[in-house]
Formats: C-alpha cells, sequence, structure tokens
C-alpha cells in the first residue's frame, strides 16, 4: 500500500544513500558499517521502517511500514518506555525504564540495518531513563533520567555518559530540543514545570510553567516555539523557545499525553490518552482543525497490570511518529497495534499489529536485511 508520493519516496531513497555512505564511510562507525552485498536497506519503494517499543513484552518490533507486516522482533531491558532514531535511520536506541519490582538503568542500541542489538549501556546511578532526543547529525543522544532528575547526553556509539545536568525537578519526563542544539526543554509531570537547559554550555536557564501534568513535547522544526502537553489540564502551552515566555495555552481532549509536528511544521498532532483520539492543530492560528478517533478494536475487560487501565473505551493512543507530511503512526497500548493516520484527509488508513502495550515508536528509512524469519 504506498502512502505517500513518487516524489517523496525518490527524495528519501536518495537521501538515505548518501547518508549511509557517508556513515559508513567513518572510521568510528565500525560495527555499523553497511554489508558489501549490494543491499542498501532501502525497500523498492523506499518505505521504510517502523520501530515501536512494547512495554509490556520487553521487545521491539521491526514493521514494514507499507506492509505491515513484523520484519524482525528483538528484546530490550525491562519494559523499554521510548525509540529514537539517528538522523541517517541506521543507529536506534531504546530507555529501558524497568517496571515496579525492577528499577531500569539501562539503554538498548540496535543497527537497523543488520537487524541486531550491537550494545547495552549502564546508565550507573542514572535510573529510569524516558524520554529520548537524537542531537541531529552526532553519535549523540539527550536521555531524561526520572530516577535522579537527570538530563543526560549519552555517547551511543561509544556507550559512554558524556554529560549529566540535574534537572531539579520530580519525573523528569521527555525531552526535546532546538534544531541548532543550542537549547533543550525537560517537561515535569510532577511539578508542570519545563526544564531548559542551554546545552553548549549546560547551564539551566529556567524554570517555565507549562501546566498540570506537563509531559509530551517537540519543538517546532524551525525552532522559534515549544508546544508541551499538559495532561492533567487538558491543554497544550505554547512557548518562545527564545524568551521563555508562554504564548499561548490552548485546550485539548482528555489527557494530551504526546505531542509531534509534521516535518513542514504546518501541523501539530496530540494524542488524547483518555478520549482515544488524536488532535491535528494547525501551527500557525494554533487552531484545532481535525479530531480523529482512533478505531482498531479494544479490549473487553479491564487489565490492571496496564498503564492507565481505567481509560476505559479508549485505545489509549500514546506514541507518535509522523515521517512525512502526509502520514503519522500512533501506537495504541490497550489494542496492541499501531494506527496509520492519512493526514492528507485527516482519516485513519489503516492498523497493523504490534507487541503487548505498544508505546514509544519511531521510524527509520531503513529496513533490516533479508535474513532469519521475525523472532519470537
Amino acid at each position: 500500500m504506498c502512502l505517500f508520493a513518487c516524489n517523496t519516496i525518490l527524495a528519501k531513497s536518495l537521501a538515505a544513500l548518501l547518508l549511509l555512505f557517508a556513515f559508513s564511510s567513518c572510521g568510528d562507525a565500525g560495527e555499523y558499517s553497511a554489508q558489501s552485498d549490494g543491499n542498501d536497506g532501502i525497500g523498492d519503494h523506499g518505505a521504510g521502517t517502523i520501530i515501536v517499543a512494547n512495554k509490556s513484552g520487553d521487545d521491539i518490533h521491526f514493521i514494514d511500514r507499507e506492509s505491515g507486516e513484523t520484519l524482525l522482533v528483538l528484546p530490550t531491558g525491562r519494559e523499554p518506555h521510548e525509540v529514537e532514531v539517528s538522523g541517517d535511520g541506521r543507529i536506534a536506541v531504546v530507555t529501558n525504564y524497568g517496571d515496579r519490582e525492577a528499577t531500569g538503568n539501562t539503554l538498548s542500541v540496535y543497527d537497523v540495518l543488520d537487524g541486531t542489538l550491537v550494545r547495552t549501556i549502564d546508565l550507573g546511578e542514572h535510573t529510569r531513563p524516558h524520554g529520548l532526543w537524537w542531537m541531529g547529525d552526532t553519535d549523540r543522544v539527550l536521555v531524561t533520567t526520572e530516577g535522579n532528575r537527570t538530563l543526560l547526553v549519552v555517547d551511543a556509539v561509544r556507550g559512554e555518559v558524556v554529560r549529566a545536568l540535574n534537572t531539579e525537578q520530580d519525573i523528569s519526563h521527555m525531552v526535546a530540543a532546538t534544531p541548532d542544539l543550542t537549547r533543550a526543554f525537560v517537561p515535569s509531570i510532577r511539578t508542570g514545570n519545563v526544564t531548559v537547559f542551554d546545552l553548549e554550555s549546560g547551564a539551566l536557564l529556567a524554570q517555565v510553567y507549562s501546566g498540570a501534568g506537563a509531559e509530551g513535547i517537540d519543538v517546532h522544526p524551525e525552532g522559534h516555539e515549544a508546544w508541551v502537553t499538559n495532561r492533567a489540564d487538558n491543554t497544550i502551552a505554547i512557548i518562545d523557545t527564545e524568551s521563555l515566555e508562554v504564548l499561548e495555552t490552548i485546550v485539548s481532549e482528555d489527557f494530551p499525553i504526546r505531542g509531534k509536528f509534521t516535518p513542514d511544521g504546518r501541523y501539530f498532532l496530540v494524542s488524547n490518552a483518555r478520549s482515544g483520539d488524536i488532535g491535528v492543530f494547525d501551527a500557525s492560528n494554533r487552531e484545532l482543525v481535525a479530531s480523529i478517533t482512533l478505531t482498531p478494536p479494544v479490549p473487553e475487560g479491564v487489565d490492571e497490570t496496564r498503564y492507565f487501565s481505567e481509560f476505559e473505551g479508549s485505545s489509549i493512543p500514546i506514541g507518535l511518529v509522523v515521517p512525512d507530511n502526509s502520514t503519522a503512526y500512533v501506537a495504541n497500548t490497550r489494542s496492541d497495534a499501531v494506527s496509520i493516520i492519512d493526514l492528507e484527509t485527516m482519516t485513519i488508513a489503516g492498523h497493523f499489529t504490534s507487541g503487548r502495550e505498544p508505546d514509544g515508536i519511531n521510524f527509520s528509512p531503513l529496513r533490516p536485511l533479508p535474513g532469519e524469519p521475525a523472532q519470537e
């Protein structure tokens, strides 16, 4: 099923090929270098791979974007929450949060093209890792650790913690940075503040109040605004990334938990976990333009072992990824499914199955090389 225009496909394929060549030419890449069998890992249509972390399954699914087929399943640590992918699509990193009995403090690092787990990074004293943000074209990734209120800079290739910055806020959950990597923004669910760091000096610049239950965050592709979803207030705060002023607070549906801009910055998508829908906002006039109800089958009864089990009747959409301006993907944690949203028609284009309790979700233009069938 072709979900996007051919010109977009060609552009992404060429870009991915160039990035792969550059990456495999780096002397430090080592184990990440592409194999020399002529397969560049890009499908015939350049569709790529949706990568989903499943909290209850303790695994990560690599799913063909075009067919919905699960290409590969690999193990993670205990209860993985978020997935981030390098700029060239070659490396995927997962935060292993841990469950109620076992506190997590590791990252799992995968080679997407080879389809392998290549490294587990021990974060030591930094526990409950959660939010992730790749730092541009570098090998480094920003990681929030709720257990000790820290924002880490981690070298994913060398497996090292490079820097640790104290947020001074409980449950520092997600993270986003400006495109020039000068500032990072970390929302706190407990306090409702967004901690702002200067990434060059490491200085804590401000605590900006966003709203009760500040959680989801994304920075506009042009870098001038950060939009924060406040799940307890059912609002979205818009913060000027330079002045750090809250420009406006707009109303959302019930329990807004994640937010993502389209690559062109036209729309901001919000997953509302309790009401079970995706709100689509026009980023320029800050108005709701569509509310899309998620429709995957919802199991009967209540499974109290799952997060937000009290949200009866909802598929509990959480994780969002928007690979291009025409398509978005949503992880439905109650339904064990990913929904495909057509952003041109603002409708559900379909669903495909994932693992148990999917949450973190991301995209790579690459596909794992053909080999063994999906590992269960």
